[in-house]
């Protein structure tokens, strides 16, 4: 009876759909376990072998936690709003969403041949209505709520507004915006409706501003900063601009502190929360404020206010700058400057904040002309502005001490009498130049009165009481997180639940919604430059019908213009593992059941590419939905596991200078040649020969079909490198091939096979065999051709060992995710029990659950075969008894002054005595002697025995 991979895959995947094995309970008296994907983006290339790494992962710890009893939940579903749907939608007019369920379509497909253990039961989608709606949800209790300092978590505004009745707001202790004008409990009274929403705007968790976004025009939308590679979008290699645009908002910055302290108790990796703590950058300094000195062209007031975690270098400051962006750059630039600080401010618009922030070599800027006042010495310090501030980091302002700082160093060292530039001044009235290049290369300070004496900690907690006193600053804790931009200028994404009243925002009453996308001719932005929603004819809000209606309509009396933007692709996904929970709730965003009893993710397997994003945004909406009642744990991911990439092994020829020759890799030496990614169809994959004709036939390379192939040894060697699997690099493996020809449980084995879960890893096809061989040899132990040969003798002492050595090794490599020794033991064993010769039911059927989660089909078939009914997935998992390990015997190796001559097996419970009795009358021991008597024997009972002389 043969191993027929693929009748067995199908037969159980079929039968795992109709009995719905893996459909978690809402309500069970089993412990729960909840492992969850980061769920994928379909796209329409499907999925390469490098996808499944992690989720065969995640399905191996699922299905061992039921196997120990555990009522587990391992969901899946699909992030399927997003740009590749909706550029691919602009070049071919498909609607996105025709083209997503065909995706999706295909990715289901996919994953089902390879035999994972979801719940599909609980499948979402983010672009469906009936998911997005909750998303909106979440938007309007987001807008309806504000951040107490004082009790640290969210409230609903209806808290503010009542203090504001009670008092005004000048005690009032929130995260708000920060140009907040103070007023009484009467004046709040007295102001109208919309003065009050304006007002609110400013404490709400989201809410509107004009924000420096990454804009890039060919997308027509907003970028954020992971989808911006080397300056140009990730999607396409457009050029980003830098454009203040107004945008919805989310107040992250209210969570920094908490996002900060909720590392210390969740199970990540360091490398991952390290990064979550830069991404954070929390500071602790002071607020110093600059008043800038007026010049002929600017009269009114004007403060620079910088944040500085060394205020003790006060007396140091040389200049100061100005992010290009900064709101005071034009109104302090003199007329004789304004040329080039436009120019300037032009130039580092096309630069993407990553980009400035990772330049430390190129740093640039222009003076303005204008001049800041020192608040202690009162001298004057030129104002600059440089594309290395940022104006959303911190306050956009820096106090430059070149002593001190690479950054300002640099800066200064450029300016250092360049384009002939009028001498700065610092406030000791010397050249910049000479300030911040001393003889000794260095800065010294001048006698700073209140600093002389005064250590680092010392002299910083003193500059700050100084200050104070001069209401010149205070102390502060600055972070570096920023608010979230929320708007994005595309059609395939979540519509916000908000229409405009004299352009302030409403939100639309949860029972209304969803709000679903409306449909347009083009998804391009108007031509007016509106974002592709600003296409649609029926989107305007009836107050009074409570319904979606034509534009026409509008009368700004009863209807209303509906929000042109869409979320952004973090939306959905930024609270989507607690919809599983509850999946098809119509009435609530999951009920308080479900929440309480699954309460957050026991394991996360996912990229180490989110860590700063999604990974923040979701314990961002964790722990506000926990502020808020909703959700039931302050962290949303318990612990996190980033797989690792498995790379492709591309494929090269060698092609000339004249593009007309193709030399094999072995001749390429000394020779002037490009290489040139092939289609691993067009080689053999374990000789590297090319298949010339197959070559020349392929559709991408028809300028080869003349070309001279020059041979070795009659044949053409390509060139082999490991990269990132990629269709440009034609280096892609499609699962469903090596489903097809090996099986599913093949390529489970050997992507876990392949090395720690954790690292990256090359594929090689070749390597696959030996895991094929191996799941055939396992057949074996419970068939042979006439049917099955499995007994119910009683198995040896060393069939038990090699039974529970196993149990042992893979129990420890399952809790301790090192899945790839596991199946190097299971070979171990397979071939300990095959030269044992071992068919013992004993033996075969803890065996068959032992290889379950890692090669869920066969140990199904084996199940069935070995005459029980039902899935052998909650089988109880085999326990390991420490008795079948502990050696009764000892294989002696008996040696003849110290040369070893023959084995012998004797109990270990042996006295010296007795084994020295047992040796010597051994038939093997009286012909090496040959009638001798030895002078010594030594014996060591369980290691050595040795006769010398």
């Amino acid at each position: 009876m043969k191993y027929h991979h693929e009748k067995i895959e199908a037969k159980w995947q079929q039968y795992w759909a109709e009995n719905q094995t893996f459909a978690a309970k809402n309500n069970s008296e089993k412990p729960k376990y909840y492992v969850l994907d980061m769920f994928p983006y379909p796209s329409g290339a499907g999925l390469h072998v490098g996808h499944p790494l992690g989720y065969i992962a995640s399905d191996i710890v699922a299905r061992y936690k039921r196997h120990q009893g555990f009522n587990v939940l391992h969901p899946q579903g699909y992030d399927s709003f997003g740009l590749p749907a909706e550029q691919y939608a602009i070049q071919t007019g498909q609607h996105p969403e025709k083209t997503t369920k065909e995706n999706i379509a295909r990715y289901r497909e996919q994953l089902d041949k390879i035999g994972f253990s979801f719940d599909w039961s609980r499948e979402v989608r983010t672009s469906n209505p009936d998911y997005y709606k909750w998303t909106q949800w979440i938007f309007i209790q987001l807008f309806n709520s504000w951040y107490n300092n004082d009790t640290n978590q969210a409230e609903d505004i209806s808290t503010l507004v009542e203090k504001f009745q009670a008092e005004g707001n000048a005690n009032v202790n929130a995260v708000c915006d920060d140009n907040i004008v103070s007023f009484t409990s009467a004046e709040w009274d007295a102001f109208s409706s919309e003065e009050q929403q304006k007002i609110l705007l400013q404490y709400r968790l989201t809410y509107l501003a004009e924000t420096e976004v990454n804009w890039c025009p060919a997308l027509g939308t907003v970028l954020a900063n992971d989808e911006i590679v080397n300056g140009v979008s990730e999607r396409g290699g457009h050029p980003v601009i830098r454009k203040k645009m107004t945008q919805w908002s989310m107040r992250i910055s209210a969570y920094a502190e908490r996002l900060l302290q909720g590392l210390e108790t969740i199970d990540w990796s360091e490398s991952i929360k390290e990064s979550q703590r830069n991404w954070i950058g929390k500071s602790v300094g002071a607020s110093v404020t600059f008043n800038v000195l007026p010049s002929s062209n600017f009269q009114l007031p004007a403060t620079i206010e910088v944040f500085t975690t060394r205020p003790d270098t006060i007396f140091g400051v040389t200049f100061m700058t100005l992010a290009p962006e900064h709101e005071l750059v034009a109104q302090i630039t003199t007329p004789e400057q304004k040329e080039a600080v436009e120019a300037y401010i032009e130039a580092t618009a096309k630069r993407s904040e990553r980009e400035r922030m990772a330049d430390v070599k190129t740093i640039s800027g222009v003076f303005t002309g204008a001049y800041a006042e020192h608040p202690f010495t009162k001298e004057p310090i030129p104002v600059w502005i440089g594309d290395y501030v940022l104006a959303g980091y911190g306050t956009g302002a820096v106090m430059a001490v070149p002593c001190g700082d690479e950054r300002d160093y640099a800066f200064a060292n450029f300016f250092k009498g360049t384009n002939g530039m009028p001498a700065i001044k610092n406030i000791f009235n010397q050249d910049i130049s000479e300030a911040a290049f001393g003889e000794k290369g260095g800065f010294e300070l001048v006698d700073s009165d209140f600093l002389n004496g005064l250590d680092c900690k010392n002299g910083t907690k003193k500059v700050i009481e100084e200050l104070e006193k001069i209401g010149a600053g205070k102390a502060k804790v600055n972070y570096r997180l920023r608010d979230a931009v929320f708007s994005r200028q595309r059609y395939w994404g979540e519509p916000f639940p908000v229409y405009y009243v004299n352009g302030l925002p409403q939100m639309i009453d949860k029972k209304h919604l969803p709000i679903v996308l409306p449909e347009v001719e083009k998804y391009l932005p108007t031509e007016d430059g509106q974002p592709p929603l600003g296409n649609a004819t029926v989107w305007a809000w009836d107050t009074n019908a409570n319904a979606v209606v034509s534009n026409d309509l509008i009368d700004n009396v009863n209807v209303f213009p509906l929000e042109l933007n869409t979320m952004p692709g973090w939306a959905g996904s930024s609270w989507y593992w607690m919809r599983y929970m509850d999946a098809h709730n119509d009435n609530e965003f999951a009920s308080e059941d479900a929440l309480k009893y699954w309460e957050n993710v026991d394991l996360y397997i996912g990229g180490s590419e989110h860590a700063t994003g999604h990974l923040l945004y979701s314990r961002f909406w964790n722990k506000f939905l926990k502020d808020r009642g909703v959700a039931p744990t302050e962290e949303p991911f318990k612990k996190l596991i980033n797989q690792g990439m498995i790379l492709g092994m591309s494929a090269f020829v060698y092609r000339s200078e004249d593009s007309k020759t193709l030399y094999s890799k072995g001749l390429i030496k000394d020779k002037n040649v490009h290489p040139i990614h092939v289609d691993l169809s067009c080689i053999n994959d374990i000789t590297n020969e090319l298949d010339i004709e197959k070559f020349k036939a392929h559709p991408l390379y028809s300028d080869y079909k003349n070309a001279e192939f020059v041979l070795e040894d009659g044949k053409y060697i390509v060139g082999r490198e490991v990269e990132k699997m990629s269709k440009s690099k034609y280096n892609v493996v499609n699962p469903d091939d090596i489903c097809e020809e090996y099986g599913a449980d093949t390529l489970r084995l050997y992507e876990m096979f392949l090395g720690p879960l954790e690292q990256a890893k090359p594929w090689n096809t070749a390597g696959i065999t030996g895991v094929s061989g191996f799941l055939k040899k396992l057949w074996r132990l419970y068939f042979d051709d006439n049917g099955s040969v499995v007994k119910d003798d009683e198995p040896t002492a060393e069939m038990y060992k090699s039974l529970h050595k196993t149990i042992k090794k893979v129990t420890e490599d399952i809790e301790n995710f090192s899945f790839n020794t596991s199946v190097s033991q299971f070979m171990i064993c397979v071939n300990e029990l095959s030269q044992l010769k071992c068919n013992h039911r004993a033996i075969l059927e803890p065996l068959a659950v032992l290889v379950s989660p890692y090669a869920p089909h066969i140990a199904e078939e084996l199940w069935s075969a070995l005459g029980h009914e039902g899935s052998i997935s909650t089988v109880a998992f085999p326990k390991f008894e420490e008795k079948y390990l502990i050696e009764s015997e000892k294989e002696y190796p008996v040696s003849f002054n110290g040369k070893m001559r023959f084995t012998i097996k004797l109990p270990l419970d042996l006295t010296a005595a007795q084994i020295e009795e047992i040796v010597m009358a051994d038939e093997r021991t009286q012909n090496q002697l040959q009638g001798r008597t030895p002078n010594k024997v030594i014996i060591v009972p369980g290691k050595i025995i040795n006769l010398v002389g």
